[in-house]
């Protein structure tokens, strides 16, 4: 197994980025994981991709592009919250095989 891999970063003037084995260890242990050595072989590519991913990321120009919160353009969907009148609860309550104190009466199902 290696004990060390190098990745470039290339935000940082070409400087060389290690993830060693005892890192890999911190992690895991901080995840509660318990990782074979295959385990910690492909942590440690996965650790490399996801760094050099982020790099790229880095790398985009973002400076003249406005922030927003969605990626697609959306609008509120909603109604406005209006006061309208709602159907009588004397007639919904004549519905209702039960009634008592102006509600619905339903038998219990917890003891």
């Amino acid at each position: 197994m290696c004990s060390e891999l190098n990745i470039k970063n290339n935000i940082e003037g070409g400087m060389t980025v290690k993830i060693t084995k005892k890192q890999i260890e911190q992690v895991a242990n901080l995840a509660r994981l318990n990782l074979t050595e295959d385990e910690e072989e492909q942590m440690m590519k996965d650790m490399v991709a996801i760094i050099n991913f982020a790099n790229q990321i880095n790398e985009l120009e973002v400076q003249n592009i406005n922030p927003t919160d969605h990626v697609i353009p959306i609008t509120n969907v909603f109604r406005k919250d209006e006061v309208r009148p709602s159907n009588n609860r004397e007639e919904l309550l004549n519905n209702a095989p039960n009634s008592q104190y102006g509600c619905f009466s339903v038998p219990k199902v917890v003891e």
